[in-house]
């Protein structure tokens, strides 16, 4: 059986065994009096708008339908999705109206094209290109005017719309859930973002949970809840639920209760910014009950089609070849009268205009909030927040003092989406001059924070996508194996980003901006749940123009990278990195320098500050790199003739292939920081095919190894994380005397007895942490580097500056 089988359309939800008296809960309202122009006009816009919808699924040719149909003009391929039409075209109607009436700034979650303009060319060309090629898509996109969210994958229009009025105190959202929509667990936690709203600086959503009451093949779940289940769960939200459900009055219904819910909105906000501001408001939501593919076939071929999942597609698929569905799709169309909706002309009547807002900034798919609002963010200098080379500090509190000096500059239009983990990823300066936006708390009600901490990566990432949308710049650090839960909601953005930059009128958009920590290297801890790098690779997969993954190996250089990020635009730029204390091996100066150029070498730790290497020893992660510099201290001593440099890689797209990225190192370039022939071995916090994807292409890989994750990792220490993924400084330092010997006789000479020292130091280490559940001592002590900053180490207890543990016949240092 592919569909549900039902015996009546559109059949109500069974009585539930909840008490009658809760629909009390429910608003009841004497509904308006709207003038015969206005529902006229009403009425008007809703044939007109199905009809559009209709005609394009449908119409090849004949866009006003002057003649009767042939097969002719029917598109060879029937695209598009009929049942949620007339619900939608419903919303859009009255939205428009509201504002007219309310000389409102009301933008629609779900002027610019002149091949559309209002008049019979336009009309049919926008009919007939309908799902084609050469014309709109069947999903709403980015070249939709008015449109702040991309269509198809379901779940996050509550969250954007929710996102789009932080910061814009004036702005309404009429956002609609389908119950398709509202089946989605991101749907279910984005009705909890009312509560993250302050409606003393922020705007307001209007929720419509348009109930059809069905999906493709069966009813949904809210199509079988009655009025009482709907209203109780609403009201423990924290709405106050409006039924409108009268088919037979539906333009007052409608009308009554918009009206209603900006009334509501109003009250809610004028207390709050007169002063008295009322704790846990009850904010209005619409629940929308009309038929699915309402007005269009009631039955085809014997199944009901209106009222059921019938309707949710193309409900007359044989239209091209089938004389009597022909004939159906005719008498259908022509129900809407559309001799009567067009002008001679082919604009639409006045009468449908007249509850159209007049000024067109004022129109639904022309508020500038939607396509050309960007503020540029005030950044502050990072070079004030630098940290002095040698010393040991933590990049996420280092850019914490950063980015709460951004938050203090830019009050209205810098946020940070993240969740509950900004204590425990040391970004804690934050707080410094803010607080946390939880307005159902009575210790964060009404006090202007620019943070949002809630515990669901789909909602912060959907604040976080209609707060940049709509002008403004957000920030959202994470844990980095849990970034991964928004990884499609990413790549959706992303699209949309990508056809925006390819329409004529949207303009820029600031970056948005991932910090990801609590990396897999030091999640030892918390066990291997918390260890996948994997959103790195989904940023990767976005195209070219698009993505940015940086991996600053230093607090200066997550500086420089943070200011950066926080400037740029139309980026996906994800950057990662440590939160525990680590080595500033870069000045302040070198820092800009090295984030410049996105890799450098560091000639303190190479042999001749790099000259003539027998390898190339890469560092791309900041514990990874940590590694690479430790093993090159150690391979001084125990392989004095082992000519190394060392090379930090900062921008990862640097490594793609001549041309393929705009940041790709040219062959020449590639070749003076790696060199031209000698082995290169990567020490990268990722997975092994991210960089065999960026350096395919390249000449002479046979060159190169790679050590990464492996997807090893438990509860333990953290040099047994890097011990267990092979990308510990003996692991380096096996690769570095491997590679060296291929050109160094020296090397070559005694390479059989290093790689035995190294192998049997890996297994004492790992029987240590075995028995005594700790790394040895000195593991994470900077090592030391004559003639440099570091020349004497980290002073050990005894204040001698040696390397190396007490631990007896450890070189760990």
């Amino acid at each position: 059986m592919p569909g549900e089988v039902i015996d009546r359309p559109n059949p109500k939800a069974l009585k539930s065994l909840i008490p009658e008296d809760v629909l009390k809960l429910s608003v009841q309202l004497e509904k308006l009096q709207l003038s015969d122009s206005d529902l006229k006009g009403l009425e008007e816009f809703r044939r007109a708008s199905n009809y559009i919808a209709a005609a394009m699924i449908f119409l090849s040719d004949n866009a006003f339908l002057e003649r009767d149909l042939t097969h002719d003009d029917i598109k060879p391929r029937l695209l598009g999705h009929w049942g949620t039409c007339p619900g939608l075209t419903l919303v859009y109607a009255h939205l428009n109206y509201l504002a007219r009436k309310n000389d409102l700034d009301c933008i629609y979650v779900v002027k610019f094209y002149p091949q559309y303009a209002q008049n019979k060319q336009g009309l049919h060309n926008l009919i007939t290109g309908f799902s084609t090629p050469t014309g709109f898509p069947s999903h709403i996109n980015a070249e939709t005017p008015g449109s702040i969210h991309e269509g198809g994958e379901l779940g996050y229009a509550l969250s954007v719309a929710f996102g789009a009025v932080m910061d814009k105190p004036d702005l309404i959202v009429g956002c609609i859930v389908g119950d398709g929509e509202a089946e989605s667990g991101p749907t279910a936690t984005a009705w909890h973002a009312a509560k993250y709203i302050d409606p003393a600086e922020s705007g307001a959503v209007i929720p419509i949970v348009h109930v059809n009451g069905f999906k493709i093949s069966e009813r949904t779940i809210y199509g079988c809840m009655d009025d009482k289940e709907m209203v109780t769960l609403f009201t423990g939200y924290g709405y106050q639920c409006r039924f409108v459900e009268d088919l037979e009055d539906i333009d007052r219904d409608l009308a009554t209760s918009f009206q209603w819910a900006l009334d509501e909105i109003r009250k809610i906000q004028k207390a709050a910014r007169s002063g008295r501001p009322i704790m846990k408001p009850r904010w209005p939501v619409i629940i929308m009950r009309t038929p699915k593919g309402w007005s269009g076939p009631k039955k085809v071929d014997g199944e009901f089609v209106e009222g059921s999942f019938h309707a949710h597609q193309v409900p007359l698929m044989a239209a091209k070849t089938s004389k009597d569905q022909l004939a159906d799709l005719q008498k259908w169309l022509l129900s809407y009268g559309p001799a009567k909706l067009f002008t001679e002309t082919g604009d639409v009547t006045d009468s449908i205009k007249s509850v159209i807002p007049i000024e067109a900034e004022k129109k639904l798919g022309q508020r500038a909030e939607t396509y050309k609002a960007h503020e540029p963010l005030k950044v502050p200098d990072w070079r004030k927040f630098g940290v002095e080379k040698g010393t040991e500090e933590s990049c996420m509190k280092t850019i914490g003092n950063l980015i709460d000096q951004s938050l203090v500059d830019n009050p209205k239009s810098l946020r940070i989406f993240s969740p509950d983990e900004l204590v425990s990823n040391k970004l804690n300066a934050v707080f410094n001059h803010t607080g946390r936006d939880f307005q159902w708390d009575e210790f964060s009600n009404a006090q202007g924070g620019r943070v949002i901490e809630i515990l669901s990566e789909h909602t912060c990432q959907g604040f976080l996508q209609g707060y940049t949308l709509t002008g403004r710049t957000g920030i959202f650090p994470s844990y980095e194996s849990f970034l991964g839960i928004i990884h499609t909601m990413m790549v959706q953005y992303s699209k949309f980003n990508k056809m925006a930059r390819e329409t004529t009128w949207r303009t820029d958009l600031s970056s948005i901006n991932y910090i990801e920590t609590s990396t897999w290297t030091r999640q030892e801890h918390n066990g291997f749940s918390h260890q996948n790098p994997s959103f790195i690779g989904a940023v990767l997969n976005l195209k070219p123009d698009a993505a940015r993954v940086y991996f600053p190996p230093d607090a200066n250089t997550f500086l420089s990278t943070v200011a950066h990020c926080l400037r740029s635009k139309n980026y996906v730029n994800l950057m990662v990195g440590s939160k525990q204390p680590q080595p500033v091996f870069l000045s302040i100066e070198e820092a800009d320098a090295h984030c410049q150029a996105g890799a450098s070498i560091w000639k303190f730790a190479s042999t001749d500050a790099g000259l003539n290497p027998d390898v190339t020893l890469v560092g791309i992660g900041s514990e990874l790199m940590f590694e690479v510099v430790v093993a090159t201290a150690i391979l001084r001593r125990k392989c004095p003739s082992l000519r190394v440099r060392v090379v930090n890689v900062t921008d990862l797209m640097i490594l793609e292939a001549e041309t393929l990225h705009p940041h790709s190192l040219t062959n020449e370039e590639f070749n003076s920081l790696f060199t031209p022939d000698r082995p290169i071995h990567f020490n990268y916090h990722g997975y092994s095919n991210e960089i065999k994807g960026l350096l395919f292409g390249r000449p002479n890989l046979d060159r190169i190894s790679i050590e990464c994750y492996k997807e090893e990792g438990s509860t333990t220490t953290p040099f047994d994380m890097m011990l267990r993924n092979s990308v510990s400084r003996y692991h380096v330092i096996e690769a570095a005397i491997k590679a060296g010997a291929k050109s160094n006789p020296h090397v070559a000479l005694d390479m059989t007895a290093l790689l035995g020292e190294v192998r049997h130091q890996v297994s004492k280490v790992q029987k240590y942490i075995l028995e005594t559940g700790r790394d040895p001592e000195g593991t994470f002590d900077v090592p030391k580097f004559d003639g440099t900053v570091f020349q004497g180490g980290k002073e050990g207890k005894e204040g001698k500056g040696e390397s190396g543990g007490k631990e007896d016949g450890f070189f760990v240092n």
